[in-house]
């Protein structure tokens, strides 16, 4: 990845899509609407033929982005929009003309996997106009979509939220047109007193060197593009229209599933159904409601297997499910305050969300049942626990915003019964200008729960800790700085939340210096760099003094240094390379190790049946924690993604991920090794029907590397399965799927028949 994309992710995302603003002082122009009456229907088929298509006001002042940023729009892409309003949703109408419409790319694809190796068309919306968070979505030219949330405080997209968004599309001789039907239901703005409605539309055109239209002029340097996206002007009187119509959405699901297990102890066999219920009601604009009934949270698709070599630290994951991704910019905080994977099989759930023109809220009370994980942090390792109790998981989040200024108070409750609790307060705070922000969050926890080594749940005295944190940005066209400092209490514990070390103080500082474009001399040719970029990271992570535990304080546990260069070439490439001199500690009173490495990968879209090629590679010293030594080693993942049109409509999609993580011992072959492959295929027959096969392998090993006397083990899982899915609508779908899990712990088998039905009214 970019230094850039390591550093802020959304940074990179507008390459698909790069941050960027409109030029200091520049009037950003309005986009315009027709309002329709009542009676006036529009039909979401691509075509553009009814009348209210021909009267509404035509934009196509569209701005070319990528690759080259300010350069004039060709000729032969022209691209307009019209916006429609009625009285349940925004209706977009574009029409994208391409002097070479044979050369435009499509794919059908699973929903959030449209890139920019696709012609797509994508619009950013922000109903609260306060610049601070986006509904986002991308049709291309197959119909498929992604869609999302931004939120510029973390500078984050979030893919897990899908919006009942309707879109069509007609190829045409000379380019594509295309409707995308926005309901209203689905935006969250305040009821009254809120600043004007906000978009930006951007196209992709990957078959003219990777172009980026967007209908504003963007530039690089600044904290969040989102600044730039421009007014929605004549939408009248819409929100006082809309904002005391209610909306009530109810989701039935059925599920049956079918299972046989197997291991060391015998066979078992369990044939179950369940019904579950969701409910999402907005009783006027600036309400929300959500429940969940006896949801099966169980994943369509495991997690992607993340090599960490012989780390002890927990990695995050990111959210699937519906029911936590309701308005999550509320909840947004720098720190991992609810990490909604601690919940594992609720019985039921309720949310509250609140919106007003300087101030919004959000709260939430799950019962979960046991079976789940509680992980708790220490210094050198994350330690997981099972959980063997019901538990209340709660929590509240409230801020107050005006201009650059955000304050907020958080507080979230996780209690096991008579075994104690989980409690955890805080306050937090954003400010930013002019190409500056800075950040603060304050938390405070009491724990009075413990797990024992019998899997056990015990009320203890009650232990307390803080956690702080502070950060500090400054962007300009030429640099992107951050310095952060981030201090966790030996006894802070969150167990709704994400905390995988404390005890420990990490300071990290960013520079990345911007020096725009440059040729290469290649022989007799040459490579244009469009972007360009050096790099300093600097960190550092001490102790903190425990005296539960004895930990010393300013015990150094990783120390990096890191100088690199990032640039951006042809066929969407980036690539980039750091030089790591780091240090390393594996626990308390042992010695800190130099772990030097090379890092160094590229992302590309070399050729349009692979639009995917991407790798990210570490070489050099690396830390055996368990053994305490350094060998020789590294960590490799590569990414593939393939895409095949078929005969009669139909597309294949092809996935492909290596990992590997390895640390070689005094024989030369590794002491340890950490491996993983993952294949994922998906046959679309239409947009709406699919057939996907998943297949995915995990092993890791220690052999005897002569010195260390640790004892060689061995693990190794796998997963297969195949699920056919068919989607009547958003909302509405049937699906079948068969997986089987093996594991070598205790020759352990599970296979699964699982047939499940959604239904939206």
């Amino acid at each position: 990845m970019s230094f850039i994309k390591q550093v802020s992710p959304l940074l990179y995302v507008l390459a698909a899509h790069l941050p960027a603003h409109a030029e200091e002082g520049a009037v950003l122009p309005s986009l315009p609407a027709l309002l329709l009456d009542r009676h006036q229907l529009v039909t979401v088929d691509g075509k553009l033929d009814e009348a209210a298509w021909q009267a509404a006001p035509e934009f196509a002042q569209f701005h070319q982005f990528l690759p080259e940023n300010g350069k004039p729009v060709p000729p032969g892409l022209r691209t307009s929009v019209r916006l429609l309003i009625d009285e349940h949703a925004l209706v977009f109408g574009i029409r994208a003309w391409d002097d070479d419409a044979a050369g435009m790319r499509g794919s059908l694809a699973r929903r959030d996997k449209v890139a920019r190796d696709q012609d797509f068309i994508g619009i950013w919306l922000d109903p609260t106009g306060h610049s601070r968070a986006a509904q986002f979505v991308r049709v291309n030219i197959d119909g498929v979509l992604s869609d999302g949330m931004y939120r510029a405080d973390e500078d984050e997209q979030d893919m897990g939220p899908d919006f009942p968004i309707d879109a069509a599309v007609r190829r045409l001789p000379d380019g594509y047109s295309m409707e995308i039907r926005w309901p209203l239901a689905n935006l969250r703005f305040p009821y009254e007193g809120g600043n004007a409605w906000k978009l930006m539309v951007e196209r992709s055109v990957p078959h003219a060197g990777g172009l980026v239209l967007t209908s504003t002029p963007l530039r690089t340097g600044t904290i969040s593009f989102i600044d730039a996206l421009q007014p929605i002007d004549g939408m009248g009187a819409t929100v006082e229209t809309v904002r005391d119509r209610a909306f009530l959405d109810l989701k039935p699901e059925l599920t049956v599933r079918a299972n046989r297990d197997r291991d060391d102890a015998g066979r078992r066999h369990a044939n179950e159904a369940s019904a579950s219920l969701e409910i999402n009601a907005r009783p006027r604009a600036d309400w929300v409601f959500n429940a969940t009934i006896n949801p099966d949270f169980s994943q369509v698709e495991i997690d992607e297997p993340m090599p960490t070599g012989a780390s002890r630290i927990a990695l995050s994951l990111p959210e699937k499910r519906a029911f936590f991704l309701e308005s999550a910019d509320v909840l947004g905080l720098p720190l991992p305050a609810f990490y909604s994977r601690t919940i594992a099989s609720p019985e039921w759930g309720l949310r509250a969300t609140w919106r007003s023109a300087q101030a919004d809220a959000t709260a939430m009370s799950l019962r979960d049942e046991e079976g789940g994980a509680v992980q708790r942090g220490r210094v050198y390792e994350t330690v997981e626990y099972g959980q063997t109790r019901r538990t209340l998981a709660s929590l509240v989040r409230g801020r107050w915003h005006d201009g650059g200024m955000v304050l907020g108070a958080f507080a979230s409750q996780r209690g096991y019964g008579d075994a104690g609790g989980n409690a955890v307060a805080g306050f937090d705070g954003q400010w930013r200008s002019d190409g500056n922000q800075a950040s603060w969050l304050l938390m405070h926890s009491q724990t009075s729960a413990a797990f024992t080594d019998e899997e056990r749940t015990v009320r203890v005295p009650a232990r307390r800790g803080s956690y702080a944190q502070g950060r500090y940005v400054h962007t300009s066209d030429d640099w992107w700085n951050e310095a952060k400092i981030e201090a966790i209490g030996a006894g802070f514990v969150n167990d709704n939340g994400f905390v995988p070390q404390t005890g420990i103080v990490k300071t990290d500082i960013n520079l990345n210096r911007r020096l725009g474009e440059h040729t290469v001399p290649l022989g007799a040719g040459s490579l244009q760099l469009y972007e360009f970029e050096t790099h300093l990271g600097v960190h550092e992570t001490r102790t903190l003094s425990d005296a539960v535990t004895g930990q010393p304080a300013n015990e150094i546990v990783e120390r990096k240094v890191q100088p690199g260069i990032w640039f951006r070439s042809g066929r969407q490439t980036d690539l980039w390379a750091n030089l790591g001199f780091d240090q390393q500690r594996a626990h308390r009173g042992g010695k800190l190790h130099d772990t030097p490495a090379l890092h160094f990968g590229f992302d590309s879209s070399p050729l349009p049946w692979m639009p995917v090629l991407k790798a990210e590679v570490t070489l050099g010293r690396q830390l055996d924690v368990d053994a305490d030594r350094v060998g020789g080693g590294g960590n490799v993942v590569v990414d593939a993604g393939l895409r095949f049109p078929l005969p009669g409509g139909w597309a294949l999609e092809s996935d492909v991920r290596v990992n590997r993580a390895w640390i070689n011992g005094t024989r030369v072959r590794p002491a340890f090794a950490d491996n993983g492959w993952r294949w994922l295929g998906m046959l679309h027959f239409t947009a709406s029907d699919s057939l996907r096969l998943l297949a995915q392998n995990t092993s890791s090993s220690r052999r005897d590397d002569g010195i260390t006397g640790l004892a060689p083990w061995a693990e190794r899982g796998s997963h297969r399965s195949l699920l056919y899915r068919h989607l009547w609508r958003h909302g509405r779908s049937m699906s079948v799927g068969y997986a089987r899990d093996r594991a070598s712990e205790a020759n352990a088998v599970n296979a699964s028949l699982t047939v499940k039905f959604q239904w939206e009214v």
